[in-house]
């Protein structure tokens, strides 16, 4: 099946950049400092403070002013970082709907190889539990819920999410190396299923996952998961995904928002459906992939996964600077996923999914903001970038993250470097300008 046809939905989603109403008038204020790269932003209940995850392996709470202190060190929990380019590290962190009367935590960072993994395999993706007192979080209380061996260093997503069912969501990467197969100058032997992680139901890289931790110290699995009763490891509640950098729920909807970075070609955001198969590494975005060669999408290529059912697209897609010769209409290399504004500080984005890309250039800090946003009734997608006043040419900074505090208002996570090194990291608060 020829891909114009098989992916003819993508006429619905054509972007339609800057054809949409202004984008809202919004500045950057400063609320914090002095963090390496930020990856998790929450709100601490029956406080005005936040707690951010550093990814370099602190937790901190950040007090009104700014001021910050560590909250859960993870340091000597996390695998060796490289002092360059790294994605391991402290990649996760929810509180449970009843943190403030049971104290309990959730963290998702990368620990060490395990014994009994592959010797050529890098690190262990590892979703913990920690209980609090006197308001912070106790390094001892760990109890670890879940434990996934990593061939390569990259591709963790980790991100976590309590959905309205009460369930702990978990997005997962597909192992790392490129195009979800083994890397020929650094194998992880049998770090890639034949045809990719992605469409391995027997493995939890390259997923979406729903689990039940109702109970202290002990991981569940709802009853309804997709497969549940067999077919597939249960955690898995849907599939078909390369690297989801970072997800989050509607809190209107309930819809859950994944941002699946791609390799090559395509930047895409998901909405997520139980049981979905989201094409990765059949497909990127609406398109045919190559596992053999990422930047030459094929004319043919599956309509259905191993189990039959067909794929479904993602909610939109932007072309990305990684492609050569470079495409002038291209709107980044990474994209950084954030949250249907739901506040009421800023009407204009009341309704729109805010996200950015992480920066254009790998050598140069440049993240971008973006909304999205539907077009009529339709299935269509238009993008605005969002200027902030305080930052009117350029942000000059990457962003790793995005943080929705208790009242619905969006943070931005930023630092100046691609690399783990120095302490530029800051959090900003997206504020109106309009009066």
């Amino acid at each position: 099946m020829k891909s114009k046809f098989f992916f003819s939905a993508a006429a619905l989603s054509t972007w339609l950049f800057g054809s949409a109403l202004a984008a809202p008038s919004v500045t950057l204020e400063l609320v914090a400092t002095n963090f390496v790269s930020p990856t998790t932003l929450v709100s601490e209940p029956k406080t005005e403070n936040l707690l951010v995850a550093d990814q370099a392996g602190v937790i901190y709470r950040v007090k009104k002013g700014g001021a910050t202190e560590p909250w859960l060190d993870l340091t000597t929990k996390t695998a060796k970082l490289n002092q360059g380019f790294d994605e391991r590290g402290i990649l996760g962190l929810a509180l449970h709907p009843d943190f403030a009367d049971n104290g309990r935590a959730f963290v998702v960072y990368s620990a060490p190889r395990r014994a009994s993994a592959p010797e050529s395999w890098d690190n262990t993706w590892t979703l913990s539990e920690f209980k609090t007192e006197n308001g912070v979080a106790k390094l001892d209380s760990e109890k670890k819920l879940l434990e996934i061996d990593k061939p390569y260093f990259n591709h963790n997503g980790g991100s976590i999410a309590f959905g309205a069912d009460g369930y702990l969501y978990a997005g997962v990467g597909d192992g790392g190396a490129g195009n979800d197969k083994e890397d020929s100058a650094k194998p992880a032997v049998g770090g890639h299923s034949p045809g990719g992680n992605g469409q391995d139901l027997n493995r939890l890289l390259g997923k979406i996952l729903r689990l039940d931790v109702s109970k202290p110290g002990v991981l569940g699995i709802p009853s309804d998961n997709p497969y549940a009763k067999g077919g597939g490891r249960p955690e898995i509640y849907a599939w078909g995904i390369r690297n989801p950098w970072r997800i989050s729920f509607d809190r209107e909807t309930h819809q859950l928002y994944v941002a699946d970075i791609g390799q090559d070609l395509y930047e895409e955001v998901d909405i997520i459906k139980k049981g979905g198969n989201y094409g990765w590494p059949v497909r990127e975005g609406f398109h045919c992939f190559n596992q053999e060669d990422g930047r030459n999408t094929p004319e043919e290529c599956p309509c259905v996964g191993k189990d039959g059912k067909q794929f479904i697209d993602p909610a939109f897609e932007y072309k990305s600077y990684r492609s050569f010769p470079r495409d002038p209409g291209a709107l980044g290399i990474s994209i950084t996923g954030g949250y249907v504004y739901r506040g009421k500080a800023i009407p204009a984005l009341v309704g729109k999914y805010v996200f950015a890309d992480w920066s254009r250039n790998m050598a140069v800090a440049d993240g971008v903001l973006y909304v999205a946003s539907h077009v009529g009734k339709g299935a269509s997608w238009s993008i605005e970038k969002l200027s902030p006043q305080s930052h009117p040419d350029k942000l000059g900074m990457c962003i790793p993250a995005f943080g929705e505090d208790a009242d619905g208002e969006l943070y931005v996570m930023t630092n100046n470097s691609s690399q783990l090194v120095g302490h530029s990291g800051k959090v900003w608060k997206i504020v109106s300008t309009s009066k």
